[in-house]
């Protein structure tokens, strides 16, 4: 597969020597959209765009729907909290104007850094399942330390206090929070995303975007969903009990401590930053099995929620206070 783009001045010299009758369905579709366009730059651009978008927000609207949706509350981590319609649009225009102010340059310029390091387009037919899946299993893991780390670095007393704690305005987070931060930490944060296909590009020069495309909708399903606010029984923790998911993150966000990496739950793990989630999920199963009624169970979870915010509440306040080595608050 060739990555590199040919001098051309149409796109269909781009597929001169395509044979269409070899291809699926799908890389027939992926030729004909930059047919149709007629420039790859823009082509890639727009799709790289539209994809972001649409993934996005198509994923958040199953959890608008299930807010709205009394039925669900069951399995709410913070069933008290379910957000308004006020809030939710309040947060839908921060996030908006992050994807057209930051993170769409970012997007527009991705592609011809990456080309540069090799990485093809607008080639067909695309690599094989089984050279996509560990390039996008690698971007996973590296994501996931590279937020670790950087999220830590965001709880340090200035960078939180102008930059990180604007993500923390709801302790209980839902779906189109995922992405509401202020622009600066969408910069730093979305570096670990594309700096690892990058990295893979400028090291071995044989990736696709269509990969990056499958990571990029894999992660935004993976940011949408820890932010949910829900725990069900067939929730992904479940099944692969590395991983993270809503019940692993809506904790930090309760806290305000612990729980700093995204998908996967060993760096917390190892860095020994899940103490007090692991002691609250010990006194939340403690109390599944204690046989309350459901009305003395509802009681004492919601009491034993309200404490673990308030010391989050107590625990923000003190980096917040916190000054170039020295806190104002004890």
């Amino acid at each position: 597969m060739n990555s590199t783009a040919p001098s051309y001045t149409s796109a269909e010299v781009l597929y001169a020597s395509t044979d269409f009758s070899k291809l699926n369905w799908l890389e027939t579709q992926w030729a004909a959209w930059y047919l149709w366009i007629g420039n790859p730059v823009i082509a890639t651009g727009l799709m790289s765009f539209l994809l972001h978008e649409i993934v996005y927000f198509g994923r958040c609207l199953p959890w608008i729907f299930i807010d709205a949706t009394p039925y669900f509350q069951k399995w709410k981590l913070q069933p008290d909290r379910i957000p308004t319609a006020q809030e939710q649009w309040d947060c839908t225009k921060q996030v908006l104007y992050s994807h057209f102010m930051v993170e769409l340059p970012v997007i527009w310029l991705f592609h011809p850094v990456a080309e540069m390091f090799g990485m093809s387009t607008w080639q067909v037919p695309f690599p094989s399942w089984q050279i996509m899946v560990p390039q996008v299993a690698l971007f996973f893991v590296f994501e996931d330390m590279f937020h670790f780390f950087a999220h830590q670095a965001l709880h340090w007393g200035p960078l939180y206090k102008h930059i990180h704690k604007i993500h923390h305005k709801y302790p209980s987070p839902f779906g189109l929070a995922a992405e509401y931060a202020h622009p600066a930490e969408v910069m730093i944060l979305g570096a670990g995303t594309i700096l690892g296909p990058l990295g893979y590009c400028y090291i071995k020069r044989d990736l696709h975007i269509f990969a990056v495309y499958v990571w990029i909708t894999l992660r935004l399903f993976q940011a949408v969903d820890a932010h949910s606010g829900y725990d069900f029984p067939w929730s992904l923790q479940h099944i692969l009990p590395f991983w993270a998911g809503a019940e692993h993150h809506d904790f930090h966000h309760m806290a305000f401590t612990n729980n700093f990496a995204t998908s996967f739950r060993w760096c917390d793990r190892l860095f020994g930053t899940d103490i007090k989630y692991l002691e609250h999920r010990r006194r939340m199963n403690e109390l599944k099995k204690s046989g309350l009624s459901r009305e003395q169970f509802a009681a004492a979870e919601k009491k034993m929620l309200e404490q673990v915010e308030a010391e989050g509440v107590v625990e923000a306040a003190k980096v917040e206070a916190y000054r170039y080595g020295s806190k104002k608050v004890a």
